[in-house]
């Protein structure tokens, strides 16, 4: 239920607006011009803020960076471009710094395995695999080449490949769906000179992940989990030969079990076998030798991150003594060497605060990842290991914005339930040009990120700014179920959610009310997939905000158990609790089911091809609010799936929530926006 397709945009910060015939049209003051003092700045209500951070601005151009690859001194990486529908395309740059794209028209390079993906491409001496999304089959494109499929048309998914040199083939997961009820998932062989849907390798298990082979070619490894497991609650790594004839001997367990859960095993140059374990209550890195499995760095910190895709990394090796490597320690990411045999680990000054889920890869001297920081949206970043020089290979997003309406976050924790505490970012509202009427305290929308074992961000992101740039707060919550605080704070929610969540989104609000930071009589929550279950909740059962919207929203808890796909068909077994026996407790948690404690206006968007969080999910809660007269609007997007990949889409959930705020807040916009349908709204 993760929402895991974000933008990324890159901004600098500069003395600079967008530019000087934006700064004309909006009335704000052009580049030249000197920035207003407090005494000289217009006066406006909270909200009512003209702001060159727009809805267009924000889908301008503006890509997501997704996987990365090495192969020899190229660099490859996906772009997610919302101006070419969502398309995902291959990426190459060469030793000589040229890029080109390498996907042509209308090949779109993902994966639905896990309907999440992952690992959708390798590339091996130039030559690049990827899956389609269209037909999700397997293709080759050759240098300078058109694509050609090398699996047959099925109803088969592949994902997470690795080269098999030696034997000519590509070892990866087939999530195969042409059988009757829930798909079968395995690891398979793809031989590369006949087009089949792969020799099965491995089965038995409900999940597969990270086939690696070591770097003769002589042994794989893997990790597996089985409901009602998630790869974060429990799972194996395992090892096996591979024998002469491509299939696997003996298979041995080297890690993992019912409550420690396993994550990117990688063999070193020289085949020794590492992972990362949160046996300590924190996902710390390991190895494998001799048959021992062998500490090399616990602490409190976290150096692996929740397999909602397929084919993370957060490590690497830079030769066979020393591992680059990045790590979460209290909501910030760090960049650093390990060194295997002193057991040292040399955290490296960077001015980013997070690694992306974008990855890290190493290889050629170099450690190519994705970062970010309060300042600088997702970013992809080289980094030479010789020299410790940095450089960025592509902005998601490249327009100059003035520091004046960039608002940084403040890391907070507060008290929460059960005498403990939360954590989460706060913006406060950041406009040079405005002010507020004296006594005004802003209006606040609290953000709440799916997963919901996933985690909010400090990094840049020009959605937040789009909001504290026209006179609104902004509250991110890093709620118990979070990752980046350790095993124990992540399973806060266990058999607790629609509680502990709620919870702390509420305690939150609260907080920052109490402290005199916004209005408390005007704050609203938002969210995504398992974020707008949250937000849903926290409208029905409790009295705190005064306005919501939920985006591809869960509001019926027994209806997804029923109706969502594989990956998450048992989730709730360890989030609420096992099914049906304990029924009670998904109709007492469903806000489909008490409505008449929700009088709260409410905005619903919805991808209509939403296999995660199907569309009637929203339509029940429009159709219960409308009945009962609560002000509610719909907004249903056709063709979008789990997360809203279409720039005109994008655009439009963003202007539309902030009009739906404007009539239910009752200020002004600065600027006309296409209106939305807002059912049983009193006239103004």
């Amino acid at each position: 239920m993760t929402d895991i397709v974000k933008q990324f945009y890159y901004v600098v910060i500069s003395s600079e607006l967008v530019s000087a015939s934006e700064g004309s049209q909006t009335g704000n003051p052009g580049p030249m011009e000197t920035s207003p003092t407090m005494n000289s700045r217009k006066v406006a209500p909270y909200g009512s803020w003209r702001s060159p951070i727009t809805s267009d601005l924000i889908v301008a151009e503006s890509i997501g960076i997704g996987e990365i690859r090495l192969d020899g001194d190229d660099i490859y990486w996906t772009e997610m471009r919302p101006s070419e529908g969502g398309r995902n395309v291959v990426v190459r740059r060469g030793p000589d710094g040229e890029t080109a794209d390498v996907t042509p028209q209308p090949f779109n390079v993902r994966t639905r395995v896990h309907e999440y993906g992952g690992g959708a491409f390798l590339v091996s001496n130039g030559v690049v695999y990827f899956s389609n999304f269209e037909d999700q089959r397997l293709y080759r494109q050759r240098p300078g080449g058109e694509p050609e499929p090398v699996t047959p048309e099925a109803a088969v998914r592949y994902a997470d490949g690795v080269m098999d040199s030696k034997r000519a083939r590509i070892i990866c997961i087939r999530e195969d769906h042409r059988g009757e009820g829930e798909a079968i998932n395995t690891i398979v062989g793809l031989g590369l000179d006949e087009m089949d849907s792969g020799s099965v390798l491995l089965s038995g298990h409900d999940f597969y992940s990270f086939p690696r082979l070591s770097p003769d070619g002589a042994r794989l490894a893997w990790i597996s989990w089985d409901h009602p497991n998630m790869p974060w609650d429990g799972s194996d790594l395992w090892v096996a030969d591979v024998r002469a004839d491509g299939s696997l001997g003996e298979v041995q367990r080297v890690a993992g079990g019912d409550g420690e859960a396993v994550f990117q095993p990688e063999w070193s140059p020289q085949g020794t076998l590492h992972f990362v374990s949160d046996r300590s209550g924190w996902w710390n890195l390991y190895r494998w030798r001799g048959g021992r499995v062998e500490p090399l760095c616990e602490m409190d910190a976290e150096f692996g991150v929740p397999q909602w895709g397929l084919a993370a990394s957060t490590y690497g090796f830079a030769s066979e003594h020393r591992i680059a490597c990045g790590y979460n320690r209290g909501g910030t990411s760090h960049f650093a060497n390990l060194y295997t045999d002193s057991l040292d680990l040399e955290t490296v000054p960077t001015p980013f605060t997070e690694i992306t889920r974008s990855g890290m890869r190493v290889g050629a001297g170099r450690v190519v990842f994705g970062a970010g920081s309060p300042t600088m949206a997702p970013t992809l970043i080289s980094h030479d290991l010789r020299t410790g020089a940095t450089e960025v290979l592509r902005n998601s997003n490249a327009f100059g914005i003035d520091e004046g309406y960039v608002s940084a976050p403040e890391p907070i924790e507060f008290p929460t339930g059960g005498g403990l505490a939360a954590h989460a970012f706060f913006y406060p509202p950041v406009n040079k040009v405005y002010s507020a009427p004296e006594g005004e305290r802003p209006p606040m929308v609290v953000l709440v990120h799916g997963g919901p074992t996933s985690a909010a961000s400090s990094t840049l992101d020009l959605r937040t700014q789009f909001w504290t740039s026209r006179g609104f707060a902004v509250l991110d919550v890093n709620y118990g179920g979070s990752t980046g605080y350790g095993t124990a704070y992540r399973r806060r929610l266990n058999g607790r959610w629609g509680v502990v969540d709620v919870e702390d989104c509420v305690n939150g609000a609260r907080f920052l009310a109490e402290r005199g930071d916004v209005d408390g009589g005007r704050m609203a929550i938002r969210g995504g997939s398992a974020g707008g279950y949250t937000t849903l909740a926290a409208l029905t059962f409790h009295n705190v905000f005064r306005a919501g919207a939920s985006l591809y929203g869960v509001s019926d808890l027994e209806a997804l158990t029923r109706d969502t796909h594989k990956f998450e068909s048992r989730y709730l077994d360890t989030l609420v609790g096992p099914y049906p026996e304990r029924q009670d407790l998904y109709l007492e948690r469903s806000p489909i089911h008490h409505v008449d404690r929700l009088s709260t206006p409410l905005i619903l968007f919805q991808g209509m091809e939403d296999r995660v969080v199907p569309p009637n999910q929203s339509e029940m809660m429009r159709d219960a609010l409308r009945e009962k007269r609560v002000p509610v609007a719909y907004l249903p997007f056709e063709g979008e799936q789990h997360g809203f990949r279409r720039a005109e889409n994008i655009k439009r959930t963003l202007d539309a929530e902030l009009y739906f705020y404007s009539r239910v807040f009752g200020f002004d916009l600065a600027d006309p926006v296409d209106p939305v349908e807002i059912e049983n709204l009193p006239p103004t």
